[in-house]
């Protein structure tokens, strides 16, 4: 059993540790000078042998398998949810804790679903498995939770533009290969998506459901529902667009009690994790190219909504690597230390 006791030296893993997030997600630990004594890079067996690089160490890229996490005690997971489904009760056996980046585990009543700045003390309900959301639900929810706790949110509708990275590094290089095929009067190459994503609006992302909804229109929904409140009715149209990095979302809420655009302001601005940047005046409002590597979620264009009496709008933007996925995991990581919780209750509680 692997389970860290504070002053101990510290081994973390990184599953899925040369996609484009389980990337981000060594970047972001060396950023933050996570207090990792040891890093274990993991992956499939295409990508065993590979370096990276850590605080100036080169490490070699191990196979992913049922016996990595021996002597591990918390893991970060961004290799998909059929690897996550396989692989993390494995770790959580090994008396590994693990913040999971798929949407295998979101719904598990056993896993809770965090955002630090949201709702943190979920942690402690923890059973070895901790669910990361949607990108897109996480930088809604950064924004909402402050606006929720002032004025009670009886309904949101969200619509949102998102990034091709969200789809991962093969959509990446496919907007960018079809931007030039069609600069060079070539027919665009259509693989990862349905049709062709450069200059183009795609209003489907995942599956479609029998509710006429996409599997991501109902992640936001479903999400917003374990993390925030059961109560509030969502509605979501999730859309892809021809940008690389950053997820932008149009925001509607109605609120119990009136909030004024300027209240609104004021308390997003004293938000953790929220930086308003808000001056139509002066043509001031966030856009992707201003979120792309950044870590905070950006709100502009609050307005009082004039067809209900308690409503607003506002546009909200973020870096769905970094926020929406990467950094929100590491926060994860970061606060179960802060909390004494890098532990397995039942090491059997997912076998």
């Amino acid at each position: 059993m692997a389970n860290w006791k504070q002053g101990e030296p510290l081994v973390v893993a990184v599953a899925g540790a040369t996609g484009a997030v389980g990337a981000e997600m060594l970047k972001t630990l060396e950023m933050r000078d996570f207090p990792a004594d040891k890093i274990v890079p993991l992956a499939s067996s295409r990508s065993a042998g590979k370096i990276i690089t850590f605080k100036g160490r080169e490490i070699e890229v191990q196979e992913l398998t049922e016996r990595s996490f021996e002597g591990v005690h918390l893991a970060l997971f961004s290799a998909g949810g059929g690897t996550s489904e396989k692989f993390a009760p494995f770790a959580v056996k090994s008396g590994c804790t693990v913040v999971d980046n798929s949407s295998q585990w979101r719904m598990d009543e056993r896993c809770p679903l965090v955002i630090p700045e949201v709702n943190p003390d979920d942690l402690y309900k923890h059973r070895g498995i901790i669910a990361n959301p949607n990108c897109s639900t996480i930088q809604m929810l950064v924004a909402l939770k402050p606006l929720h706790d002032a004025a009670k949110i009886k309904r949101v509708v969200v619509s949102t533009y998102q990034a091709v990275s969200g789809t991962g590094q093969k959509a990446i290089v496919e907007l960018e290969s079809q931007v030039r095929q069609l600069f060079n009067l070539q027919e665009p190459e259509v693989k990862v998506y349905p049709y062709q994503i450069a200059f183009n609006c795609l209003p489907q992302i995942d599956v479609f459901l029998e509710n006429g909804y996409t599997k991501e229109e109902m992640k936001m929904v479903n999400e917003t529902h374990k993390m925030l409140d059961p109560n509030i009715r969502v509605t979501a149209t999730t859309v892809r667009v021809p940008v690389f990095y950053g997820h932008s979302e149009s925001i509607n809420i109605e609120t119990e009690r009136k909030l004024t655009a300027n209240q609104a302001r004021a308390i997003l601005a004293q938000a953790p994790g929220v930086q308003v940047y808000d001056n139509p005046a002066e043509k001031m409002y966030p856009m992707p190219i201003d979120a792309a590597g950044e870590d905070e979620v950006f709100v502009g264009r609050i307005r009082e909504d004039e067809s209900i009496e308690n409503g607003l709008n506002f546009w909200c933007v973020a870096d769905n690597i970094r926020k929406g996925a990467a950094l929100n995991a590491v926060q994860i990581a970061e606060l179960l230390l802060e909390k004494d919780l890098v532990r397995v209750p039942d090491p059997n509680a997912f076998i």
